[in-house]
């Protein structure tokens, strides 16, 4: 058994998330604490610009502008939630094995072999003296795979304990929201489902002022624009087969103009419902539950409308099960690291579309 710790910076831009476990890289023996570093504010307006820049790369290496700045600011946030992790919990560094450092997504564009995380995986290993493995999604996408989701193998080895019959559907709601669709040991198969709150939480910051819609209350007071939506669901993303990917900003061009914060929340958090929903009559066999986790489990709105439009099939959230919804990918990006480490495959052909199982990830040491 390894001691990992993962750690988690999403779409979503809020923060890093940490989180211990104990696993062999196919089982999860105990979920150790969690914990969770934000983003202040100018530090996200540094990530916000960043993301805004990199839509211009064509190398992965390469650190333009204030891609450079957001890599040091990406890094020392990591570092800092790292040791302060540590201390808290009186977890001493030489008991931990590893450390998935998964990075900051900035630009992922599968289709041109390219997906970018910044991050200093060597800097990152000196300021905390435990290896970090790091660039999990670069092998897959060089094979031709679409490079996420990566964590449905975490999610197949929590279905698995829990002994239910039956397909479940796991779907993670960050900035991109994405499901993972498990029928029993031999059936594995996951995409990207559309926009999760990228869409939701920008609209908030530019007519609020505020980084998410808080349960969703804010949306729960609006009318959706179902024509709106409508529109937003010909995109012709929906209607491919999985497995399939996205970049945070594929959707950014659908912007609702000239109206209120209310109306607007609730079509947007409407719009995530209805991808995730359409993913259904993809999938080889209509899941019997469907799990939801990442940010969007704590949107009671968002999560009142999958049950309308998921029904009869039930619709809980991670908590419920005893998972952790906050430290799931945080969770299982120490599980890709242990199962790196152990020449595990961590994506798929029914997962990211790659040719042949791949594992992946390398190594930054202290030394």
């Amino acid at each position: 058994m390894l001691t990992a710790i993962g750690l988690m910076s999403g779409t979503s831009l809020d923060g890093v998330d940490i989180a211990l476990i104990e696993t062999d890289g196919r089982k999860v023996r105990a979920f150790g604490p969690s914990g969770y570093r934000p983003y202040s504010e100018p530090e996200r307006g540094v990530l916000r610009q960043a993301l805004a820049e990199a839509v211009h790369m064509s190398q992965r290496d390469e650190r333009p502008g204030i891609l450079a700045e957001a890599e040091r600011v990406v890094t020392a946030a990591h570092a800092e939630a790292v040791a302060s992790f540590t201390a808290q919990n009186h977890i001493a560094r030489e008991n931990v094995d590893i450390v998935g450092f998964h990075g900051q997504t900035v630009l992922h564009r599968p289709a041109e072999r390219l997906t970018v995380q910044i991050g200093d995986a060597k800097a990152l290993a000196r300021a905390i003296h435990i290896p970090v493995m790091h660039d999990f999604r670069a092998a897959d996408v060089a094979a031709g795979g679409q490079g996420a989701p990566f964590v449905p193998v975490y999610h197949r080895a929590l279905a698995q304990a829990l002994g239910r019959d039956g397909p479940i559907a796991v779907v993670n709601i960050g900035g991109v929201s994405n499901i993972t669709y498990i029928d029993g040991d031999d059936v594995l198969m996951a995409c990207d489902t559309g926009p999760g709150n990228a869409l939701l939480d920008d609209f908030m910051f530019r007519s609020v002022g505020e980084p998410f819609d808080c349960e969703g209350r804010l949306a729960a007071q609006g009318r959706i624009d179902e024509a709106w939506v409508a529109r937003g669901l010909q995109h012709p993303f929906f209607a491919a087969p999985p497995p399939k990917s996205l970049d945070r900003n594929d959707f950014a061009g659908l912007v609702l103009r000239d109206v209120v914060a209310a109306d607007g929340a609730a079509t947007l958090t409407a719009f995530t419902a209805a991808a995730i929903a359409s993913i259904a009559p993809l999938l080889p066999k209509p899941p019997q539950g469907w799990v939801i986790t990442g940010g969007g489990a704590r949107n009671l709105t968002m999560l009142r409308m999958l049950r309308e439009k998921l029904a009869p099939a039930s619709v809980e959230s991670a908590d419920a099960l005893g998972w952790s919804a906050d430290a799931m990918e945080a969770q299982a990006f120490g599980f890709l690291a242990a199962r790196g480490l152990k020449g595990l495959p961590l994506s798929y052909p029914a997962t990211t579309g790659v040719p042949i199982p791949m594992t992946g990830g390398i190594v930054a040491r202290p030394d």
